[in-house]
């Protein structure tokens, strides 16, 4: 009931923005994350090694890497939704080129071009919702409207699994097409004021000119959470890449599909609680719990003996990934001016792009000589560092770092 009384609060244009908006995030997260298990046993099957899988899976982050800032313009200068509706056409259209192409190193660029469509949906949807929000409900409604993601990531990969292992690859690539281009019709529907420099009808603050990509990653203020989503980053390509492979080799009978799953629901219940709760309470507190849940998550996947313990290391993945992104992008957003918003998810978000595109062509090499478990090990390791780097460094003072951290105090970068 909170939920909808909170956009009943709502005028109406809005309301009828963020339904669109919800309902894109729901398709844009089921057909992404509907190749998770399905793309790197694919890449097996016509033939790929270990190390071709990482660098297939990997050369995602390099589409995300090389569009998030001219994206993050474009979505700041001219249009947050242009931005959204070219993420959804690629989505629309890189499962097709999947079907159509057996080679290896056509499937890198291809994969490449997929990448692009992340950097676009997660600018523009970002942006878009930032600016609909009122500041004093921004937490809640950015937790609120990224719940498409973890339902997404219920439906998708158990969707893709179902249909690959009793349809076949070809009709799995048509539906996750089918799903993107059906939002891309949706994301035409939205209605979105005409970007200006000047004051946003939400913000309080005296607009200044927009900070440049170099003024951005000079300021601890920004330096800092890209840096920790660029560990997590690592953390999660090791996931994307080898979970699939590692459920296949272990025998304990559990499907890419249910972790996939598993995740989704604790993810989705976290993300519920802590929107809300974030803008009572600071965003630090649920970062760092955040980064406690991911480096749990790896140790039990690191020493997981049973299909119980992949579920418990499913949970904590859930748990993480929730709280993470949303309080991430609340804590940039309140950090950040209106005018340089897009920008400024490009960079943060681009710490995290980077870590995936390392993720799977290193530990694609090391898995030559490194078992998954091990993989999982040095994961928890760099959760472990992300941890560290933001409770001592999250903001002005190592004192105001650790009170911040643990919700005891307001951010002192906060615009």
């Amino acid at each position: 009931m909170t939920i909808l009384n909170t956009f009943r609060a709502l005028d109406r244009d809005k309301r009828r923005n963020f339904s669109l908006l919800f309902s894109i995030g729901l398709l844009f997260w089921t057909s992404l994350t509907s190749l998770l298990p399905i793309l790197p046993v694919y890449i097996e099957d016509i033939g790929g090694t270990t190390t071709q899988i990482g660098l297939v899976m990997g050369s995602f982050a390099i589409g995300l890497i090389g569009s998030r800032t001219w994206l993050g313009y474009l979505a700041d200068g001219h249009s947050r939704k242009l931005v959204v509706r070219i993420g959804m056409l690629i989505t629309a259209l890189a499962p097709i080129g999947y079907l159509l192409v057996k080679s290896v190193y056509l499937l890198i660029a291809i994969r490449t071009f997929h990448g692009i469509s992340l950097a676009a949906f997660t600018t523009g949807y970002s942006a878009l919702i930032t600016d609909l929000s009122p500041i004093k409900q921004r937490g809640k409604l950015i937790g609120y409207m990224s719940l498409g993601a973890p339902v997404g990531m219920a439906v998708g990969p158990a969707m893709g699994t179902f249909l690959k292992e009793y349809q076949g690859y070809q009709l799995f690539f048509l539906i996750s097409a089918g799903i993107g281009f059906w939002g891309y019709l949706l994301a035409s529907q939205i209605r979105e004021n005409p970007r200006h420099r000047d004051i946003n009808v939400n913000s309080t603050i005296s607009e200044v000119p927009p900070r440049n990509f170099k003024q951005l990653l000079s300021s601890p203020s920004i330096l800092v959470p890209t840096i920790v989503l660029l560990l997590i980053g690592l953390v999660f390509g090791t996931l994307i890449v080898f979970l699939p492979l590692f459920l296949r080799e272990t025998a304990f009978g559990l499907s890419p599909g249910l972790f996939y799953t598993t995740v989704a629901v604790a993810s989705f219940i976290v993300r519920v609680i802590s929107g809300q709760a974030s803008d009572r309470y600071g965003r630090g507190l649920f970062i760092t719990i955040s980064l406690v849940s991911y480096v749990v998550s790896m140790g039990f996947l690191t020493k997981a003996q049973s299909a119980r313990d992949l579920l418990l290391g499913a949970i904590f993945e859930g748990i993480g990934a929730g709280m993470l992104i949303p309080m991430m992008i609340s804590l940039i957003s309140d950090r950040s001016f209106p005018s340089e918003r897009g920008l400024v998810y490009s960079v943060c978000m681009g710490g995290f792009d980077l870590g995936l595109a390392i993720a799977g062509p290193i530990l694609g090499i090391l898995g030559q000589t490194i078992s998954y478990r091990s993989m999982f090990a040095l994961a928890g390791s760099l959760a472990i560092i992300a941890m560290i780097l933001f409770i001592s460094q999250s903001n002005k003072s190592l004192k105001h770092s650790l009170s911040f951290a643990l919700g005891q105090e307001r951010d002192l970068y906060s615009l």
